[in-house]
């Protein structure tokens, strides 16, 4: 799968897994929410990755959501992830788009059976210190 927001590069059984919004201190969307479920997954099943780590492009670890959306940024009527989590009937709460996609990130590492280093090179805010909750951690300077 090519990504979107994230670079994805095994080297030495070592997965690094760059969020890569630079220009934006790599604030959370949906495209790398979706690209960090993907390649949690693909680690996960590929007996050639050992460990992951998780860093930031440019100065900036995550700034959390991505808030360019303005009040719309929440908003389950104008998210292409939810459709089918709305009815008639009111709120499906089993359907995965109700979940914040922050969650299903933070879950998905938790359920990884590599061990996850967050190697923090910058301001790590909402769910970039979540996605940090995962025991093995490193701060930059």
């Amino acid at each position: 799968m090519n990504y979107e927001a994230i670079l994805y590069e095994i080297e030495d059984n070592i997965l690094t897994i760059t969020l890569n919004r630079p220009e934006k201190l790599n604030a959370f969307n949906f495209n790398m929410q979706n690209d960090l479920i993907d390649a949690i997954d693909k680690a996960n099943n590929d007996d050639e990755v050992k460990a992951i780590i998780v860093t930031g492009a440019g100065r900036g670890y995550c700034a959390g959501a991505d808030l360019s959306a303005g009040k719309d940024t929440f908003n389950m009527d104008k998210r292409s992830d939810r459709k089918g989590a709305i009815s008639d009937n009111g709120i499906d709460w089993s359907h995965s788009g109700v979940r914040d996609g922050g969650g299903r990130v933070t879950l998905k590492m938790f359920e990884c059976l590599k061990p996850i280093i967050s190697a923090c090179n910058g301001p790590a805010v909402g769910v970039g210190i979540a996605m940090r909750a995962n025991g093995y951690q490193i701060s930059i300077e």
